[in-house]
């Protein structure tokens, strides 16, 4: 069952092709003073509260998740991805790429992880809402899926709480796109967002980056093609396993954070 860890441990989020342009990035090399800069609070808000309120929503994008090896030399693994959101309670997300070919299923009642090239699956009863469920698949599962944070409905007020400091970088441009460029400071990871400019305030391109590791390994998630008004229906987010495909448990962390010892359904 060691495969099954690697598919649950490693299921990141989604996003896309990025050209990035700085014309404010000298203010980055400048000193920067304790505390959230009210303009950065603003614009953040602004668009946590804009994409909550979208009650429906598709994507494109592209994750790169780089893993530091033990000479201190960085490997990037990209991942193309899909997402669609139906609020309060529906998600399915889809991802191809380097590391693992996987699809993530949120119905309101289940949570399945379905690794179509080893046709295996897991499913478990799931909390009510999308916040709700993705607390429970980190807390509980070990699921981890950093782009999530941008998708709570309190996002800013998640974000901001566990950070220091934060301001605004300046303009750029995110595949074509004007977007303000913001950088944020936590205790574990500095993190930044790029957000559209105009009156659809969306995340274009996010950035985790890790303190605690050694190297400071990068997450960094690009977001494209959003459809505010997509067609849908709720089949969508409904897993209904392939022929031949073999159902196996969750690995549920313990009280003490250790993964659980897995049980197989085909044993």
């Amino acid at each position: 069952m060691k495969d099954w860890y690697y598919f649950a441990r490693s299921f990141v989020s989604v996003a896309a092709l990025v050209m990035v342009v700085l014309p404010g990035w000298s203010h980055a090399a400048e000193p920067q003073t304790a505390g959230i800069d009210p303009q950065a609070d603003k614009i953040l808000r602004r668009m946590s509260d804009y994409l909550a309120g979208r009650q429906q929503f598709s994507l494109k994008a592209e994750s790169t998740v780089e893993v530091v090896l033990t000479s201190g030399q960085k490997i990037q693994f990209d991942s193309p991805a899909t997402l669609v959101v139906s609020r309060p309670n529906k998600l399915h997300a889809h991802r191809k790429g380097d590391i693992a070919n996987q699809e993530f299923f949120y119905d309101g009642k289940t949570l399945t992880l379905y690794n179509p090239k080893e046709n295996v699956y897991a499913t478990t009863a799931a909390p009510a809402t999308l916040d709700e469920t993705f607390d429970f698949a980190r807390e509980k599962l070990d699921v981890i899926a950093p782009g999530t944070d941008l998708l709570y409905k309190n996002a800013a007020d998640k974000m901001l709480k566990a950070s220091s400091s934060g301001f605004v970088v300046g303009p750029s441009v995110v595949a074509g796109m004007k977007a303000t460029h913001l950088a944020f400071r936590a205790a574990d990871v500095d993190w930044q967002v790029w957000i559209q400019d105009g009156d659809k305030p969306l995340p274009l391109k996010f950035i985790l980056t890790s303190k605690q590791v050694k190297g400071e390994p990068e997450f960094t998630v690009i977001l494209r093609s959003w459809d505010l008004a997509p067609k849908i229906n709720d089949k969508e987010f409904v897993f209904t396993p392939p022929k031949g495909a073999k159902k196996i448990e969750f690995l549920a962390l313990t009280e003490g954070g250790a993964k659980a010892q897995p049980k197989d359904k085909g044993k």
